[in-house]
């Protein structure tokens, strides 16, 4: 019982921070430092990354109509747009899976620290700050995400593939790197919210398939850890979305750039002290 109160813990970090980009992965290492779950290290290895699915529906439930272009009852061209938009999140994956494959056991064994969390949240907040500043003046060329051409969301691939350090947030990489490249803060958001779809389906398969190839299984203990912190975050990425997106709005980047910094000194601060 204990540990599934841990679960619901950790998913509600995890619902609270998979879309906002402030690195769910960093925050989540760092709660379990505190919240501890009783079970095997392979089985963490797998829960902290495939309750991030759970997130993801919440994406699938909220847009489902957008993103779905099997409605015969649309007109032609709106799911033809909507294909067109699949093949640009596609193109846009291709860099995560090129560069985080190989290198995410890697990662994983050396990189998953406190110490190397503080750093990426800092220096992603600072870029936070620094870009908005430079760019609060700029007409954004990409209003709308229909207006990302391929090369665009190849490019934001590239930024995203930078999300395979700890600490990162693939959404702040994502979204950092679309306003770089001239998209509005709505458009970066809503890019960045598509891209999570088959980026954090497909980790969630090569985590599961890694615990089981380890020579694990599924014990109902397990099954019901994993199972709560994922309805958990679901429910709460759903509320989680909708504030992100009423936030960008009307308000810049910069309150998340403050906040990973005051986060990153804080945890420096415990490290040293």
């Amino acid at each position: 019982m204990l540990d599934i109160l841990k679960a619901i813990v950790i998913g509600i970090v995890e619902g609270l921070t998979e879309f906002l980009p402030i690195s769910s992965t960093g925050h989540i290492d760092l709660v379990s430092q505190v919240v501890t779950i009783n079970q095997s290290k392979d089985f963490m290895a797998m829960f902290e990354y495939v309750i991030q699915f759970g997130a993801i529906l919440a994406v699938i439930l909220l847009y489902f109509n957008k993103l779905n272009p099997l409605d015969w009852r649309k007109p032609k061209p709106e799911r033809n747009s909507i294909w067109l938009l699949w093949a640009k999140v596609v193109v846009a994956v291709l860099p995560s899976v090129a560069i985080g494959l190989p290198l995410n056991d890697w990662m994983d064994e050396h990189l998953h620290t406190p110490a190397v969390v503080a750093t990426t949240l800092i220096v992603y907040g600072v870029l936070f700050i620094i870009i908005e500043n430079a760019f609060r003046d700029r007409a954004p060329r990409i209003a709308t995400v229909a207006d990302i051409s391929f090369q665009t969301a190849l490019f934001i691939g590239l930024f995203q593939a930078l999300s395979i350090v700890p600490g990162t947030s693939r959404s702040g990489a994502t979204i950092l790197g679309a306003i770089i490249l001239g998209a509005s803060r709505v458009a970066a958001t809503e890019f960045s919210f598509y891209l999570a779809i088959p980026t954090m389906v497909g980790v969630s398969i090569l985590k599961i398939g890694k615990f089981l190839m380890n020579g694990n299984s599924f014990t109902g203990d397990q099954w019901a850890i994993l199972l709560t912190g994922m309805v958990v975050s679901f429910l709460v990425a759903v509320v989680s979305i909708k504030w992100l997106l009423r936030f960008v709005k009307t308000h810049d980047f910069k309150p998340f750039g403050w906040y990973r910094i005051a986060l990153g000194v804080v945890v420096f601060a415990l490290l040293l002290f």
